[in-house]
């Protein structure tokens, strides 16, 4: 069954097909053919139906293996909670899933009212459990609700591939061509003074997914006048990896609309995990 979803998108979905070509042929730095494409777009279609199954807690479904877990281990032992920053590149459910199924910490996600609410809604269906774990930016008590749960020692995922119209980025090179990163991310998580791991669940077949944790930045000691730097080099690092998960498992990326685009060219309301 998904063979034949990820065939019907990519025979009939120009746009994101002309974008998944655009994307591959810098990824795999030669043409991409036609079975590359297939490839990115099952890979997709095989994460939302996972997504499904870890939702209700089937993790004895899956292959999950982690890499870097000192990485996140030693963030939360300070009790301060940690931004995970993530891209729409491979599972991030996987990262949420981990740690219902070892008891761990709180995993909530911080995300622009629009998504907020769409996810809600989703979630409502399929888990309602889950729904408390979404912090909705654009609220009066947004950041007190974000600084709470840090100061409960929860982990907050944040996605930092995409940005919306009226966000302010910044230009980085990503696969050899300038494109645009949104700045808010970064700027929250050094406004609170916390560490960020970035966290990518890669989807590797089957049942398999790595999960791979990565120290980007610690916030906690910055002074004031040097937290725009801080900001910078921490985007900076963050793209630089990116890049090499996407040149490594070049499938995972789920970003079907032309990425290097200007801003103006986006679609809206591209936020939405």
């Amino acid at each position: 069954v998904l063979a034949g979803i990820a065939a019907y998108f990519l025979l009939f979905a120009p746009s994101a097909r002309r974008a998944s070509r655009r994307y591959l042929e810098r990824a795999l730095g030669r043409r991409a053919r036609l079975a590359d494409g297939f490839a990115q777009v099952f890979s997709f279609a095989s994460t939302i139906h996972d997504r499904v199954y870890l939702l209700n807690d089937r993790f004895d479904l899956f292959d999950i293996r982690l890499h870097g877990q000192d990485v996140i281990e030693a963030a939360l032992q300070r009790g301060e909670g940690v931004f995970m920053i993530g891209a729409h590149f491979g599972s991030f459910e996987v990262l949420r899933a981990l740690s219902r199924q070892h008891q761990g910490p709180r995993v909530c996600m911080l995300m622009y009212e629009d998504n907020a609410r769409k996810i809600n809604a989703a979630l409502q269906a399929i888990n309602p459990r889950a729904e408390r774990d979404i912090i909705a930016l654009g609220h009066s008590d947004s950041m007190l609700r974000l600084r709470e749960a840090l100061d409960e020692g929860a982990v907050v995922g944040m996605l930092a591939d995409r940005s919306l119209h009226d966000d302010e980025t910044a230009t980085l090179p990503f696969l050899g061509e300038p494109a645009q990163w949104p700045l808010g991310p970064w700027r929250i998580a050094a406004l609170l003074r916390r560490p960020v791991v970035m966290a990518l669940g890669i989807y590797r077949g089957g049942n398999r997914y790595d999960v791979h944790f990565e120290t980007l930045a610690d916030f906690s000691a910055i002074e004031r006048g040097s937290r725009s730097e801080a900001v910078q080099a921490a985007l900076a690092t963050y793209v630089r990896r990116l890049q090499a998960h996407c040149e490594s498992a070049p499938d995972n990326w789920f970003n079907f609309y032309d990425f290097w685009a200007g801003e103006a060219e986006r679609p809206a309301g591209t936020q939405a995990p």
